[in-house]
């Protein structure tokens, strides 16, 4: 059985835990409190020297880190990664988005606001310009919802998945989804998967 070392508020392991789900693969979940920072020990540093969950310990094999690594680990061969090269680009295209532009500010934003309890004072100019990224990224996300059910045409895959991770919480950073139509009903879309489940249930 697969052992998922996460942290459950985290977007990023929420990612590993719905794949897991929508595929009905058992695993055991250690949780760890990255606020006082149990991924820094050389304990938990010997199985991932980043000192970043999520981490899958794989059975026979070892530990893989990064969710996008993990979750395409995980999903190879099944429905949620498109057949055909052309799709299956297209959802990478969507993912590495993710990465370098909607997870670094929306969920940078959540994190200071929601787990560490800062201020808007506190955090100053550097809150208005995460804010502006993160806003020009749900305008991006918006615009690729157009007139589709998913991000790759009528497919549910991982980059549905990825985006959904952090977008559907971005409230919880002080992002307003209300002129985003697309994205609501995108995000009610996914919530209506089967084996789905809240961002922090286990």
């Amino acid at each position: 059985m697969h052992r998922l070392y996460d942290y459950l508020p985290s977007g990023n392991g929420y990612k590993v835990r719905l794949v897991l789900k929508q595929l009905g693969l058992p695993y055991e979940l250690i949780e760890l409190d990255i606020k006082v920072g149990a991924t820094r020990t050389p304990e938990f540093l010997a199985k991932n020297a980043n000192g970043r969950i999520p981490v899958l310990e794989i059975p026979e094999k070892g530990y893989l880190a990064e969710s996008h690594a993990i979750i395409s680990y995980l999903a190879e061969g099944s429905a949620l990664i498109p057949d055909d090269a052309y799709q299956r680009a297209r959802m990478w295209q969507w993912m590495c988005f993710e990465q370098y532009n909607l997870e670094p500010n929306i969920g940078t934003v959540r994190f200071w606001l929601k787990m560490l309890g800062k201020t808007r004072v506190e955090l100053g100019e550097k809150l208005i310009e995460k804010k502006k990224s993160g806003y020009a990224a749900l305008d991006v996300l918006e615009d690729g919802l157009r007139e589709r059910n998913y991000l790759v045409g009528d497919q549910f895959t991982l980059a549905d998945i990825a985006l959904y991770a952090y977008t559907h919480v971005a409230h919880e950073g002080g992002f307003d989804l209300a002129p985003y139509p697309n994205i609501r009903s995108w995000c009610d879309r996914v919530s209506s998967q089967p084996r789905w489940a809240p961002i922090t249930s286990p």
